[in-house]
């Protein structure tokens, strides 16, 4: 066991001062990871802000349900019990005729005016209840199923529209997820072929290790570890970026990009999230780019 502790600390070392003694390569590996992961943490973000838009914007869908003007009590509870029974059922709200009146009355003079002296017997407005779905996506059979309900009259939910919106979120996410994917390869591409002409500059170094009768792991592990740590140093300007650079747009935008109808995702856990997936990349190529450079010298 402490052989192995010593042998693990000796390759550790020698890989700092690899680092150190092939400074420029080490440096053109790094700033290679850097500004890929860079462009991969924008893509991360745009990609997750845009997700929880379309989130927010499918539970702000809401269908209106318009209920015959002759209704009594009784019919409205039955139409209540009806609405209870439905499987995409979220949540509904009931808004008597009296009550959307008050709230115009409150939005204008002109309203109050022509308003003020309705009673329940002469207020031509309708009862409805606002219903919001699990699955926005089944919306309209969920609308469908309350029209056959007695006692409604009619049924809105922006019908068109929300479809057409529908198809569109599908479609970014779709794209998004797709170059959120691609960017991820072609960073893994980028940062293992720079890391491949690290090694390549030393194959002479691995030639003399196997002539002086070097195993392949004693010859692999310190370049390995090398690998990892400049994984892990490529990944900080981009971590430093995420953490504080999100953080700071989220608190001077107030949460919000535009207008309140566009809403940023919360920096925590967000930014620890982006920030471990970063470091994850990083490290992970770095050691399987120094790994696949290494072997292909190895057998020769």
């Amino acid at each position: 066991m402490l052989k192995m502790f010593r042998i693990i600390g000796r390759n550790i070392r020698d890989a700092f001062r690899s680092i150190f003694r092939n400074f420029s390569l080490s440096v053109a590996s790094i700033s290679c990871i850097t500004i890929t992961l860079i462009v991969v943490a924008l893509a991360l973000i745009l990609s997750s802000n845009f997700d929880n838009f379309t989130k927010l914007m499918k539970e702000d869908f809401t269908i209106v349900v318009f209920l015959d003007n002759k209704i009594d009590q009784v019919g409205i509870e039955q139409v209540e019990m009806e609405i209870e029974k439905l499987e995409n059922l979220d949540s509904y709200e009931f808004e008597s005729k009296e009550k959307i009146a008050a709230s115009l009355m409150q939005t204008s003079d002109i309203f109050k005016n022509i308003m003020k002296d309705w009673e329940s017997t002469n207020n031509p407005l309708q009862d409805t209840f606002l219903v919001k779905v699990n699955e926005v996506e089944k919306i309209k059979t969920t609308a469908n199923e309350i029209k056959n309900i007695e006692g409604v009259s009619v049924v809105k939910y922006g019908e068109g529209i929300v479809e057409k919106l529908l198809a569109v979120f599908n479609n970014v996410e779709k794209a998004l997820v797709i170059i959120v994917i691609a960017l991820t390869f072609v960073t893994a591409f980028l940062i293992t072929n720079t890391i491949k002409l690290t090694i390549f500059s030393r194959k002479k170094e691995i030639e003399i290790m196997r002539l002086v009768g070097a195993s392949n792991i004693n010859i692999e592990l310190p370049f390995v570890i090398e690998g990892l740590f400049l994984g892990i140093l490529g990944a900080l300007i981009p971590v430093i970026m995420v953490i504080y650079g999100y953080a700071n747009i989220y608190i001077n935008f107030d949460g919000q990009l535009f207008s309140p109808f566009v809403q940023l995702v919360h920096p925590e856990p967000f930014i620890y999230f982006i920030s471990l997936g970063l470091c994850g990349i990083g490290i992970i190529v770095g050691m399987m780019g120094s790994l696949i450079a290494v072997r292909k010298y190895l057998k020769i």
